[in-house]
């Protein structure tokens, strides 16, 4: 049996996966006022679990990768899935602070895997010229997870209650397993499904671009992609860029409320506007840079989209500072989500970058090292923005996260340079 278009059926699954990944991430924000209640918790309780969470996270998203460079993204896939799946059931079981914190802590350990993961699934089934939109596509289903987790969530609860809504999305992630352990059954070159088209396709094109991994290779030590300045660009910019969307995940509800008074079912009804421009942003962005290098190259089209996506991202941040009044709230939702259209235009070829400098296992383990240092950042930004808003003010906030774009964009144009393959014969940092 041959499947026709085989890789977007599996870049589809991923994006299933990440729609998954964000409902369940999702649901503790939203079922927090009952669960805290029940479990006598209070908000200094809430931004410890999402602080266990993060750093769980972070160190996740580096072991992640190099565990996907030793087992291979099937079972890697399998592996994260299974983890965050079981530690959304085991919400349900939590007695207090403690158990809930492992809970917590369990669930970060398992969502950071899908990223990096599926960066070297992107890599392994799809030509360079199509990356960015493989990425835009599997990025999207977070904003699509944001718009669409306030629905069935809050169904859920007001169905079965806060706990037995952890067990159905639990089960959920679970059956995500099955079509997952059919479908990718091995890498383009070796699995029984794909043309003979699509996989001269993908094989091709890694031997015009020099992407052609060396059969049993190992992936090179941290210490030797860190002695090249172009990893550099990467780690950088996704430490600035990052928290533009751990902002909005955690604190617009937030900010909804104490800026305009808006109840919990008032931010369901609007917030998914923003996350929808997001998703827009994705796939908008994975579009343009397909087309930008069939008409130029990498280097350019990636670079294009980035530079287009923050600024972006400015514009939205300078125009909520200047126009948004405590009346006019929708016109925050827009402006936050042409700030996010911007972040998902850009986000889908930073996290290729990996991809396009190093190749075979180095991949994974770059972009696990990335997203720890993607998630690290979000940390620092919970503690500096819970401390300059106690007067009431998010624009200081406003003003960083737009100085941190600015930062993101050097990072990759000083330190990557041309985005090519990096010649890891050269062992200098300079260079």
């Amino acid at each position: 049996m041959k499947v026709k278009g085989l890789r977007w059926w599996i870049i589809t699954l991923i994006f299933v996966a990440t729609v998954i990944n964000y409902i369940d991430r999702t649901a503790f924000a939203l079922l927090w006022p009952q669960m805290g209640e029940d479990l006598g918790m209070d908000n200094s309780d809430y931004a410890l679990m999402l602080n266990i969470f993060m750093v769980t996270y972070a160190l996740s998203k580096f072991l992640s990768g190099r565990l996907y460079d030793k087992i291979g993204t099937r079972i890697g896939f399998i592996l994260s899935i299974v983890v965050w799946s079981l530690a959304a059931t085991f919400h349900a079981v939590a007695q207090g602070i403690v158990s809930l914190s492992a809970v917590r802590g369990m669930l970060g350990l398992g969502e950071a895997g899908l990223w990096p993961g599926a960066v070297k699934s992107n890599g392994e089934w799809f030509p360079v010229k199509q990356r960015a939109l493989a990425q835009g596509i599997f990025n999207s289903g977070a904003s699509i997870g944001n718009v669409i987790a306030p629905v069935i969530i809050v169904y859920l609860y007001a169905q079965f209650g806060w706990k037995s809504t952890y067990v159905i999305l639990g089960v959920i992630g679970l059956l995500w397993v099955i079509p997952w352990f059919i479908l990718n059954k091995s890498k383009p070159e070796d699995h029984p499904w794909i043309s003979e088209e699509e996989r001269n396709l993908i094989l091709n094109d890694r031997i015009e671009n020099n992407d052609v991994a060396v059969e049993g290779a190992k992936s090179l030590s941290v210490t030797k992609i860190l002695s090249y300045k172009q990893p550099w660009g990467i780690l950088l910019c996704r430490f600035f860029i990052e928290p533009i969307w751990w902002f909005f995940a955690g604190w617009m509800p937030i900010y909804l409320n104490s800026k305009f008074g808006l109840s919990i079912e008032e931010i369901g009804k609007t917030m998914w506007i923003s996350y929808l421009m997001a998703a827009a942003g994705g796939i908008l962005g994975g579009m343009f840079t397909e087309a930008i290098i069939k008409r130029t190259s990498v280097d350019v089209g990636r670079k294009a989209s980035i530079v287009i996506g923050c600024l972006l991202i400015i514009v939205g941040f300078v125009s909520i500072i200047t126009f948004v009044s405590d009346s006019n709230y929708m016109t925050f939702i827009y402006l936050a989500g042409l700030a996010l259209f911007g972040f998902q235009f850009a986000i889908g070829n930073i996290q290729t970058l990996s991809s396009d400098l190093f190749k075979g296992p180095s991949v994974g383990t770059l972009a696990g090292l990335a997203g720890t240092v993607a998630a690290v950042s979000p940390i620092i930004m919970n503690w500096f923005i819970g401390t300059i808003t106690k007067g009431g003010s998010y624009t200081p906030a406003f003003v960083a996260i737009t100085v941190s774009v600015v930062l993101a964009v050097l990072a990759i144009f000083i330190l990557i340079g041309k985005v090519k393959l990096v010649d890891t014969t050269i062992n200098n940092i300079r260079n």
